[in-house]
């Protein structure tokens, strides 16, 4: 998940889940530009374990430069283009670089390096995308290796590396257009638009089964790992967590509510055709088989940084409430959701939080680092151990001064 660091600037700031913003204001709401962004420098620690070495992302872009882009480059036929890498980002788990050819559509190279996944899990996303891509989903299709295969596999000193090409989507991020949506064009239409591409992906989904089947909710998200991964010390968080997870037990998981889904829907992770509004999404590393509900309840925690520094708690609600109309709009475009579903948004808004602060965790292991609960991340747990619905957006604890923000606690 991507994150980035701020420096506060007069105007407003602009925050979904996985991203932080600062910039000013012009004329009126959407218009604005970005007065200042620091993307954090990380240094990954990945857990390699083969023959018990440690590997890490400085080492692994060396030997892609040294071995595996001189194979890549015979392997996809890349001769000629122009292969830069892509700045690194907290908690990501892949190395990757933009191949770039003129008068040739541009590909996004991805080496994955850490041992989290193994060669089912990455054929599995890999052939729901292409999957997704046939069946006119509006997703950055796999392109094969020379050899015909999705994925292509080697190993280099003992490390494996799973390496896989996706042609890069048109248009740009919201943030490389400075959250400034089309000219002329109500911002509606964007919101309604993220609702109608996952409404696409989810009735795509319906119809799928997979060759390489990719691990399902409870595989990852059950007490024994929750208990592994969190300090002792968050004793009510995971008490509430294995709540959450037997609540989550005695939901209908039949094939109108339960399937393949993105699991990390964001602005971070799709690209808008600026002439004419179209999304294409990709990274479905974090693809799996959840509930349809949580894609949803994500489409609803990316609307709060439109109005997150509005200090009346109640226009911050009436704000949501027609954001979220539009966006489930366009989602029921194209599929159904029974309402029986929808009451429990608030149910899988906790359950998005619950994986932000998994996913924390697993980034401070992942990291080697002593685990820590700064403000942000006491914000979510807050939330959680406390019952607060929404994201606290409406609770008195929320400040539209600081926003997503609670005291920080020692663990």
């Amino acid at each position: 998940m991507v994150k980035y660091k701020v420096e506060k600037a007069e105007g407003v700031m602009y925050q979904c889940q996985t991203r932080w913003l600062s910039f000013k204001s012009t004329e009126g709401f959407f218009h604005f530009w970005v007065s200042s962004v620091v993307i954090s420098v990380w240094e990954v620690v990945a857990r390699i374990l083969t023959g018990g070495d440690i590997i890490n992302y400085n080492e692994v872009v060396k030997i892609s430069d040294a071995y595996l882009l001189p194979l890549v480059s015979e392997l996809y036929g890349l001769e000629g283009y122009e292969i830069k890498l892509v700045k690194a980002h907290d908690g990501g788990r892949n190395v990757v670089y933009t191949c770039v050819k003129e008068g040739i559509d541009a590909k996004i190279l991805r080496i994955a390096f850490i041992n989290d996944r193994s060669r089912e899990d990455f054929l599995g996303e890999l052939e729901y995308v292409r999957y997704l891509f046939e069946h006119g989903g509006s997703v950055s299709d796999v392109v094969n290796s020379l050899k015909g295969n999705l994925l292509e596999e080697r190993t280099y000193d003992n490390h494996t590396f799973f390496i896989c090409l996706f042609k890069k989507a048109m248009g740009k991020m919201l943030v490389e257009n400075n959250y400034r949506y089309r000219e002329g064009v109500p911002i509606t239409e964007y919101y309604y638009n993220c609702g109608k591409v996952l409404g696409n992906l989810h009735q795509i989904s319906k119809g799928y089964t997979p060759v390489h089947r990719r691990y399902s909710f409870f595989d990852k998200y059950n007490a024994e790992y929750i208990n592994e991964l969190i300090p002792d010390s968050l004793c009510l968080l995971k008490e509430k967590l294995v709540q959450l997870f037997k609540t989550l037990e005695e939901l209908d998981r039949n094939r109108e509510s339960f399937g393949m889904i993105h699991y990390d829907y964001n602005d971070g992770n799709y690209s808008i055709d600026f002439d004419n509004g179209q999304i294409t999404i990709y990274d479905f590393d974090n693809s799996c088989y959840c509930w349809y509900m949580f894609d949803l309840a994500s489409l609803w925690t990316n609307g709060v940084g439109w109005i997150q520094f509005e200090p009346d708690a109640g226009k911050r609600k009436k704000f949501m409430d027609d954001y979220f109309i539009t966006a489930l709009a366009g989602y029921r475009s194209e599929t159904e959701i029974a309402n029986s579903m929808l009451d429990k948004l608030p149910l899988f808004i906790q359950v998005n939080l619950m994986e932000s602060v998994v996913d924390a965790f697993e980034v401070m292991r992942n990291n080697d680092e002593e685990p820590e609960c700064g403000e942000e991340l006491s914000f979510l747990i807050k939330c959680l151990e406390d019952d607060i619905p929404y994201m606290g957006f409406f609770h008195e604890m929320y400040s539209c001064e600081e926003p997503f923000e609670y005291e920080k606690r020692n663990i």
